[in-house]
């Protein structure tokens, strides 16, 4: 059956047989025993499925990698250390040295890091676009060594809404893979897939986990790229000599099978099986949450924009917002619980403000249960330089708010009074 989407959040990627437990055991175990010599062959050949080694897959992270790949519409999901090892793996898995990447500019700040200083260094270029540019400009980044298009569907802390139609448009011109981390939006309010995109990330850290206990990052394989013949993609039609010559592009399921045989293999970046567990069942309320967050948000918003002492502020639900109305097209059943304002005047008085709040906390995280606020210039983007910050959309007197689902007068009113400090 083709069930909706709140019923995946709560069935999806696992179902116990008869007498089994009802949701997913932790497999905390690194290893795994067998009777017959040829089935671990098979198994290391990928001639049959099943666990040999957790560094490589584990069953309790295989459930929670199903359920997102249903939520997602893809044809495999990976569980990943982080989100940031997830966005790693999925760029090593189609570049390497003197191949290139084109990305907003408008991402999260480690992600901009990565991108721009990490990755370099081995090699790979990435080039930085402004995602409200036209089409034509962004177009003539792209050559014949580009590898991926990276995107987030709402930029954080830019609150930037990603126009799908105009990359994937692109992406299908030079048959180049879309990527799009959709961890502020979640498929509840978006699929990416649905838009055109080949690849998305999350950090479940955030709102798939829903509680702040978790790390952990996914990579869901889409399933509607074809890389067969694709000369952008020569690793994958030519025989992979480290599995007996398999070639990757003949395979049904393409890119998640090479990522998962030799970056997951080699990297070992893959996701714990507590950190799978907690994740799995956070994501049975993830529809219902989303929704919470996303009313909450819509209501502080409101409030935020008719106050004297913010100086502007940005959620696509906002009538007036530079997105508003990719928002109605892209994300009509919510626009998320994230959201960024200035304070105005200088960093002291954003400091003043957040550190007068009480049930509003200040955390490195955003995207769970609590409502917490971050300032990005002195803390997830402070090795930025000023020119690259202004290029992120992070000016020194933003401030970012994650809208959790208390009750919104309770949100509201604590801003209210840390207002009044200033």
């Amino acid at each position: 059956m083709n069930y909706k989407l709140d019923t995946l959040c709560v069935q999806a990627g696992y179902s116990p047989k008869s007498g089994e437990a009802r949701i997913p055991p932790i497999v905390q175990s690194t290893t795994y025993a067998y009777d017959s010599t040829q089935d671990m062959a098979d198994l290391f050949d990928l001639k049959r499925d099943g666990y040999f080694y957790t560094r490589l897959a584990n069953p309790t992270v295989a459930a929670f990698e199903g359920k997102v790949a249903a939520l997602e519409g893809g044809v495999c999901a990976i569980g990943c250390a982080s989100g940031m090892s997830a966005i790693t793996l999925a760029i090593l898995t189609v570049a390497g040295a003197g191949d290139n990447i084109v990305c907003s500019q408008a991402v999260y700040g480690g992600t901009f890091n990565l991108l721009g200083t990490t990755l370099p260094k081995l090699g790979i270029e990435c080039r930085f676009f402004d995602p409200d540019a036209p089409a034509e400009q962004i177009d003539r980044l792209i050559d014949g060594k580009t590898r991926l298009i990276f995107t987030e569907t709402i930029a954080n802390p830019a609150i930037v809404v990603l126009d799908f139609d105009k990359f994937a448009n692109i992406a299908k011109k030079h048959k180049v893979l879309f990527a799009v981390d959709n961890t502020l939006a979640t498929p509840v309010f978006c699929r990416p897939k649905e838009w055109g995109a080949n690849l998305i990330i999350h950090s479940s850290s955030k709102y798939l986990d829903g509680h702040a206990a978790a790390l952990g990052g996914v990579i869901v394989d889409a399933g509607n790229f074809d890389f067969k013949g694709n000369e952008r993609y020569p690793s994958f039609n030519i025989p992979d000599e480290s599995y007996h010559g398999l070639v990757y592009a003949d395979l049904p399921v393409a890119f998640g099978t090479k990522c998962r045989a030799q970056m997951i293999r080699d990297i070992g970046a893959i996701m714990s099986p507590q950190n799978a567990f907690i994740s799995y069942i956070g994501c049975d309320t993830l529809a219902l949450r989303m929704e919470r967050h996303s009313s909450n948000a819509k209501k502080v918003a409101a409030y935020l924009s008719k106050h004297p002492k913010i100086e502007w502020i940005k959620h696509p639900s906002l009538e007036d917002n530079k997105y508003h109305k990719l928002a109605k097209k892209y994300l009509p059943d919510g626009q998320g619980g994230m959201m960024s304002f200035g304070i105005k005047g200088d960093v002291k008085k954003c400091a003043v403000f957040m550190e007068a709040l009480k049930l509003i906390t200040q955390e490195t995280h955003v995207a769970d249960v609590r409502s917490c606020v971050l300032h990005p210039a002195s803390t997830t983007h402070r090795q930025l330089s000023e020119e690259d910050l202004v290029k992120a959309g992070v000016p020194h007197n933003l401030v970012r708010l994650s809208v959790g689902i208390e009750n919104p007068e309770d949100i509201i009113a604590d801003l209210e009074q840390a207002l009044k400090q200033i």
